[in-house]
């Protein structure tokens, strides 16, 4: 179930909300132009699938997206754990990848079909943590300032949307707030 902790930009360890009510969730970040939809999981192990399968899973609402969004292009981005030091050195480095503060050029638009990740969104002067659960579609529109954390053990697999081929470059802010805030294994605990 997707979860919201929402803190002030200046004090990371004051919740002014934290909620899994998916109204609330949905309700909260519609108010700043983020949306948030469930679809349904259609596969028990998307691990199992390539991600051509899993596409093909999710065909129709994919082009349903595609269509209302304007978006060109639909890819993966998968990372299931292995027992080897070479899994966990490039999964720390994809980690890294999009852990400080940056914004698109384009509306970032996720469906996890397996797993979690935390979007963390900079919106004015409040900080929204958006831990996203299989089945979570997310959009957030262009320009906003936010952060992305897999976790310490990524396990994971998002259908991402594009309306151009580079809209998944980041424009990093340099900001240092995203270092002050929890992150995805903070803010879930043991609830693995």
């Amino acid at each position: 179930m997707t979860l919201l902790q929402i803190m002030p930009e200046d004090a990371p360890d004051r919740i002014l909300l934290r909620t899994r009510d998916d109204e609330r969730i949905v309700a909260e970040l519609a108010e700043h132009g983020v949306t948030l939809r469930r679809w349904p999981v259609l596969s028990a192990d998307p691990a199992a699938l390539d991600d051509q399968a899993l596409l093909d899973l999710y065909r129709d609402r994919i082009e349903e997206v595609c269509a209302r969004e304007g978006m060109t292009l639909v890819d993966i981005a998968r990372l299931h754990p292995e027992p080897t030091e070479e899994w966990r050195e490039r999964a720390a480095k994809a980690r890294l990848t999009f852990l400080e503060e940056h914004r698109h050029g384009e509306d970032e638009v996720r469906f996890f079909a397996h797993g979690r990740g935390l979007f963390t969104l900079h919106l004015g002067e409040r900080v929204f943590a958006v831990v996203c659960e299989a089945g979570d579609l997310l959009s957030v529109p262009a320009g906003v300032r936010h952060w992305f954390d897999m976790g310490e053990c990524p396990d994971f697999a998002a259908i991402r949307f594009f309306q151009e081929e580079d809209g998944w470059v980041g424009d990093f802010t340099g900001a240092p707030i995203a270092g002050r805030f929890p992150r995805l294994d903070e803010l879930t605990g043991s609830e693995r």
